[in-house]
């Protein structure tokens, strides 16, 4: 209590109420991949859009692509296409088309780990780079789910469950984040489905879950006309190769000065003599038209955080993830059926995947919401493991305002109120089963409750919560009968 030594009056202000507890967010995924460039490396930085990445790491990798056009004489006005340029069978590097996927499908605020900037020869991926930046992600705290998709470049399975396996210790190590965890390669068979079950292992498996199959996207390829190389044939001389799709002269200073030409030529002349665009518009223009046609298949993790965001915000993190539907996406490049599924959903394993649909009259949805963790009665459902991390990471930094307080009744009772309060919030929010209070949670804390008096020597304050945590309605059941006529 203060000292007084003047007379006179004093206001003083008694706190009466516990510290309210401040929800964490719930869906603000951490993307590990390669950049077109980089602030510094291996910074971890938090974005809000898709132009707040492109101006911070670029755009999409140029992928290589060739064309070839002839024409049987130099006096001829326009060339003929010959060779079209081919899809490529898949991008070179992920991360961008990931983040695309990400905000058409819901999402909002995201980390991005910059691991390095594209190189131009292979090996494009490295894991032991990846995992550097699951290192560098460790330190932040906000982050709550893990997606890595730059690891689809990584062709041997043990490497790529091996980054998973990881990835899901450290989710267990922090307990406050999830991963979303792609089958390698999303190719249809049993053998893929094997492949990811004997190689993700056993350990912490409620920690993440898997999603299949991979998706063909509305996206198209990211490339750079000023380097799609275009091979012209005139007459019978020989090929010229280094015709680029199109030049842009309208800014000649982005042009590197020309090597020196006989006869000499000004740096416009040199660029559209070299610039399919400018020798023949038609065959550029049906060159480029193929080029744009080309849609990439993707993993289904990007859309997936967009997803977990949007159900997050929309219904809370209770909801399942599940039973939504997919935007961007032309179809799964795998079709499922019920049978099919049964597999996939339930297996002696444990090693629940869930599966990406389509059905008639609803479009593609989300079929699945269960974790690795498929044999745990705990952790079998997304939404119970992720309203726990949620729970556990609230309430422990609220108390944290209690660290070094004195362990006494009068602590306890704050403790307890700060919690209850709260749970009582996620109570009424649909968060918590339950018709009462009583029924959906409870706090202990005392001495004789919770503690000995040799917890309090040892400066233990202990505090036992529990929840009911509302589960998803994953198998309805509708049961029918004969009802006889009555009189």
């Amino acid at each position: 209590m203060r000292t007084y030594k003047t007379p006179g009056v004093y206001v003083e202000e008694i706190s009466t109420l516990p510290p309210s507890v401040v929800p964490v967010s719930t869906a603000i995924p951490a993307f590990i991949g390669y950049t077109e460039r980089s602030p510094s490396a291996l910074e971890v930085r938090r974005i809000s859009s898709m132009t707040e990445y492109r101006a911070l790491f670029g755009g999409a990798f140029s992928e290589t692509l060739t064309a070839e056009v002839t024409k049987s004489a130099p006096a001829d006005e326009f060339f003929n296409v010959t060779k079209l340029p081919t899809a490529p069978a898949k991008p070179t590097y992920w991360l961008y088309y990931q983040l695309l996927m990400y905000f058409a499908n819901g999402g909002g605020p995201c980390y991005i780990v910059s691991v390095g900037t594209y190189a131009i020869k292979s090996p494009f991926i490295d894991v032991k780079t990846l995992k550097n930046g699951l290192d560098a992600l460790k330190k932040e705290d906000e982050p709550t789910l893990i997606l890595t998709p730059d690891l689809n470049g990584v062709s041997v399975p043990a490497d790529y469950y091996g980054h998973y396996k990881i990835t899901l210790d450290q989710c267990a190590d922090l307990k406050d984040r999830f991963t979303l965890i792609d089958v390698h390669s999303g190719a249809e068979g049993d053998a893929v489905i094997k492949g990811f079950r004997e190689n993700i292992g056993t350990n912490n498996l409620n920690y993440g879950a898997a999603y299949y199959p991979w998706l063909e996207s509305t996206l198209g390829y990211g490339y750079d006309e000023s380097k799609i190389k275009t091979t012209v044939i005139i007459g019978t001389t020989p090929p010229v190769t280094d015709v680029m799709l199109k030049y842009d002269t309208s800014d000649l200073s982005v042009l590197a000065e020309p090597l020196a030409t006989t006869p000499p030529v000004d740096k416009k002349t040199y660029y559209e003599s070299r610039s399919l665009y400018h020798l023949d518009n038609g065959a550029y223009a049906r060159i480029k038209a193929i080029i744009d046609s080309f849609r990439v298949t993707l993993p289904p993790s990007g859309a997936m955080a967009g997803i977990y965001t949007r159900t997050d915000n929309s219904r809370g993190v209770f909801k399942a993830p599940a039973n939504v539907s997919v935007n961007s996406v032309v179809r799964p490049t795998v079709k499922i059926s019920n049978e099919q599924q049964e597999n996939l959903n339930v297996h002696p394993s444990g090693k629940s995947i869930n599966v990406i649909r389509s059905f008639s009259d609803k479009g593609i949805l989300v079929w699945g919401a269960r974790t690795l963790d498929g044999n745990s009665n705990e952790w079998r459902y997304i939404p119970v493991r992720r309203l726990f991390l949620f729970l556990e990471e609230s309430i422990s930094k609220a108390i944290e305002n209690f660290v070094f307080e004195p362990n006494t009744q009068s602590t306890w009772v704050s403790v307890k109120g700060t919690i209850e309060n709260f749970l009582t919030d996620q109570w009424q929010a649909g968060a918590l089963a339950g018709t009462s209070t009583q029924q959906a949670f409870f706090v202990n804390v005392g001495l004789g409750v919770t503690m000995t008096a040799q917890d309090i020597l040892e400066g233990r304050l202990i505090v036992d919560v529990g929840v009911a945590a509302v589960r998803p309605a994953e198998f309805i059941i509708l049961r029918f009968s004969h009802k006889l006529q009555e009189a």
